[in-house]
């Protein structure tokens, strides 16, 4: 048990790197759309700048990060089983189900966006680009606090999260539709 600590580091660390893969790669996802809709040449500059950044991206950073952050927190449940005892940790499990199924379903539109099919608007992928916001929100709490008695709480916590980022989204596609640039 000397070297749990470095186990629950490596996993954080490795936890960190798979959000910061997940809160970036949907960005590129709207860069690419929107470039798609640019004129000749800049259409084809930008599509294959974007395609390549989002392959380094998920490919050398996403799902690494995604791979080494379950494989530690395996590690971590075999040396502490009895955390599967405590039903925050079932919670908390219940939402790196959803956020591997996200992890999934951003991996279908990678590859559609790798192969220049654009079945999405730039605007959906920044709504988007949010799930991974909720479930870090949700994790990140029920971790802390280590409690899912106070569910009810976390569920307000979210839905008011959920609204104050879609009047934020709402705000910002005012802006953009009166300054393009913004």
């Amino acid at each position: 048990m000397e070297y749990y600590n470095y186990i629950k580091s490596l996993h954080l660390i490795f936890v960190i790197t798979w959000f910061a893969g997940l809160f970036y790669i949907p960005r590129l996802f709207v860069y690419q759309i929107e470039a798609s809709e640019k004129p000749s040449p800049e259409k084809e500059i930008l599509g294959k700048q974007l395609a390549l950044m989002a392959k380094r991206l998920w490919n050398i950073i996403t799902w690494p990060s995604a791979i080494l952050a379950t494989f530690f927190a395996v590690w971590l449940l075999v040396l502490v089983p009895g955390y599967l005892q405590q039903p925050w940790m079932h919670v908390k499990l219940a939402f790196v189900v959803l956020l591997i199924m996200y992890h999934l379903k951003t991996h279908q539109y990678y590859k559609q966006l790798q192969k220049g099919l654009v079945t999405k608007t730039s605007n959906f992928m920044r709504l988007w680009n949010e799930g991974a916001t909720f479930i870090l929100f949700a994790v990140v709490f029920l971790v802390i606090l280590k409690s899912a008695i106070n569910w009810v709480f976390g569920v307000v916590g979210i839905v008011v999260l959920g609204v104050l980022i879609t009047l934020g989204f709402k705000v910002y596609k005012n802006i953009r539709d009166k300054n393009p640039e913004a």
